[in-house]
């Protein structure tokens, strides 16, 4: 037998398979895929082949499986890799692999808690802002630097039972915005700043709609307008219209019926409030008197008939809202005081002390103070022809004196029971030319109608507001008769 030579190493023919085999799934796979590709996976594989014959005995049977994996037919949108097997990592590309870091749930729990929220506290009887502060948890600091930092901002303080305030706290427990609703038109926010805090106030603009009412008379005109959904407020308006025509006093009847078309005022379709009556309808024993809101071009705005007459007249009827006539104009009345047969020369309106007296019209006040049996009395002279006394007053109003001007309707003193009286009420006389007349019956002298040339402005307003009125009108009674 030939013995090597040195310059002829022998190698086992186990190891001239291996590297034959892997020779020429080298060559394969550069056939099949791109050199970068190859490249990057060339360098799994184990090609030191100094190692122990069993170990190239397991990389030739790793061969032989990666050769059979070869000859099965891979899917044509993704060709199978002969190396899948050895490393399945290796086929994500190192550039596409680089992502952002994603949160685990709990630390993006974490980040979210930190966010101010806005809390929102329902004031209970009790309550203080203080007390409220407190519950929050925020310092008697917090609360005086906020209610200290503006004028308004005190009204905060100013709480009542169902009212809500919001709150928005830092997490380390800053007070950042307070919020509150004084009422349903009104916002006031207060947000802290790098200086201190800054006080907003925000109003809603609330949006006008015309609403229609009807009543009918049973036993008050309150109770009345009160079922056909009236304020207390709007009841008192519809009066006031009225009150050159109608003894509200005196002479309403049951049966009397009326009809409303005023302004309601609505946000977020809410209603906040009325407006002014822009139309309205009174029968009065079977007497029924108009009336429309007009503003001429001047700016100035009164109420008129539906055909432009003038409602206004020189004096009202009363001088004192519903109250009840106890004693009539006579020249012959049994005094209850004087205890005989004496003129009254006047119309008493029995009231609760301190109702308001208005003055019957426009005048200057030529006597204020006691006056005899008439007490507390004020005496207006109303131009050449007219004078009126209101008597027994228990005050009179602020700058109520003599040579001061009053307006109609002005409040110028308050029931009472000063001077020869025997309970509260007002005693009124009317006078013309220095005579004495019955109030109830005098003809007042009536106002200026409307200008002749605002008469087609007037009546493009009033005819579609009357005419709205007597539709409402037919569709509640039809309704009614269902």
């Amino acid at each position: 037998m030939t013995q090597p030579t040195s310059k002829s190493p022998f190698y086992p023919k186990s190891h001239i398979l291996a590297a034959s085999g892997v020779a020429a799934l080298l060559s394969l796979a550069l056939l099949v895929f791109p050199s970068r590709e190859v490249e990057a996976k060339k360098t799994l594989i184990n090609m030191d082949i100094s190692n122990s014959t069993g170990q190239l005995i397991q990389e030739r049977d790793n061969v032989r499986q990666l050769t059979s994996t070869l000859e099965t037919p891979a899917e044509p949108s993704e060709p199978a890799s002969p190396f899948a097997s050895i490393s399945p990592s290796i086929e994500e590309d190192p550039e596409t692999a680089r992502s952002a870091p994603e949160l685990e749930p709990a630390e993006q729990n974490n980040l979210a808690s930190k966010e101010p929220k806005w809390k929102e506290v329902t004031v209970k009887n009790g309550d203080t802002l203080s007390t409220i502060f407190e519950n929050v948890g925020l310092s008697t600091t917090t609360l005086h630097d906020a209610l200290n930092s503006a004028s308004e901002a005190k009204r905060f303080s100013q709480l009542r039972v169902g009212q809500k305030l919001e709150f928005k706290v830092s997490p380390d427990g800053q007070l950042l915005s307070l919020r509150s609703k004084p009422s349903t038109l009104e916002t006031l926010t207060l947000s802290r700043t790098e200086s201190g805090y800054d006080l907003k106030r925000d109003l809603a603009e609330p949006k006008t709609e015309k609403a229609y009412a009807r009543g009918v008379i049973e036993s008050s005109l309150f109770a009345a307008a009160r079922r056909a959904g009236l304020s207390h407020d709007m009841t008192m308006a519809l009066a006031n219209v009225f009150a050159y025509d109608v003894d509200f006093a005196l002479d309403i009847r049951e049966g009397d019926e009326f009809e409303v078309i005023y302004e309601k005022k609505m946000v977020d379709g809410k209603r906040v409030g009325n407006g002014n009556i822009l139309a309205a309808r009174f029968t009065n024993r079977g007497k029924t008197y108009t009336a429309v809101r007009y503003t001429n071009k001047q700016g100035n705005t009164n109420y008129y008939t539906a055909d432009g007459s003038s409602m206004r007249r020189a004096f009202i009827r009363t001088p004192v809202e519903f109250a009840r006539i106890s004693s009539r104009f006579s020249l012959g009345r049994y005094h209850p005081v004087l205890n005989k047969l004496r003129a009254h020369k006047g119309v008493d309106y029995a009231a609760p002390t301190g109702t308001p007296i208005h003055a019957t019209g426009d005048g200057r006040i030529v006597e204020a103070g006691r006056k005899g049996g008439y007490g507390n009395a004020v005496v207006i002279q109303h131009g050449k022809r007219y004078s009126t006394v209101y008597g027994h007053m228990s005050r009179f109003a602020k700058g109520i004196r003599a040579g001061t001007s009053v307006k109609q309707g002005q409040v110028i003193g308050y029931v009472g029971m000063t001077g020869l009286a025997t309970g509260p009420h007002l005693h009124y006389e009317f006078r013309i030319n220095g005579t004495h007349v019955d109030p109830l019956g005098v003809k007042l002298p009536m106002a200026d109608p409307i200008a002749k040339g605002e008469k087609q402005r007037f009546l493009a307003q009033s005819h579609p507001l009357m005419a709205r009125m007597d539709q409402e009108k037919a569709t509640l009674i039809a309704l009614n008769k269902r």
